[in-house]
């Protein structure tokens, strides 16, 4: 498999593991080791994989379900490290919401695997329309 494909897979593992609210999953995207950090849209930073990891039993203990919709991937290699950057559209009970992440993966040593080291997810708000067009409109031009 290439290192895009592979980022991508880990990338996925990350979402599914977010939406299965299993710490342990979780724990498995994660590298341990090293600078790993994780920003949650309106928190502060969690510094250390203790501290990220507490930020996930906090958001696990306190979810009844969510869903991700994954769009907008944008996906860069270099060496052992690579970064996704992408819009999580988020379905959670009845709220709805989106977020622009940025999440770094790190190649690991010991077994080939790219583990998450970096979680930042931002409010995300679409580019306003065009002046004068509606909703739903989409600009024709000629």
């Amino acid at each position: 498999m290439n290192d895009e494909k592979a980022v991508r897979e880990a990338n996925l593992a990350f979402y599914r593991a977010f939406e299965a609210l299993e710490l342990d999953q979780m724990d498995d995207a994660w590298a341990h080791d090293g600078q790993v950090t994780c920003a949650h849209p309106g928190w502060t930073l969690a510094d250390g994989w203790e501290a990220v990891r507490r930020s996930w039993e906090t958001i696990f203990e306190n979810t009844g379900t969510i869903e991700f919709e994954v769009s907008e991937e944008r996906i860069d290699v270099r060496g052992d490290l690579a970064w996704v950057v992408c819009v999580e559209r988020i379905h959670a009970g009845e709220s709805e919401g989106a977020v622009l992440a940025t999440n770094v993966f790190r190649r690991d040593p010991a077994d080939g695997r790219w583990r998450m080291v970096h979680h930042h997810g931002s409010p995300f708000v679409p580019p306003p329309r065009p002046r004068g067009q509606r909703a739903g409109e989409k600009k024709i031009i000629n």
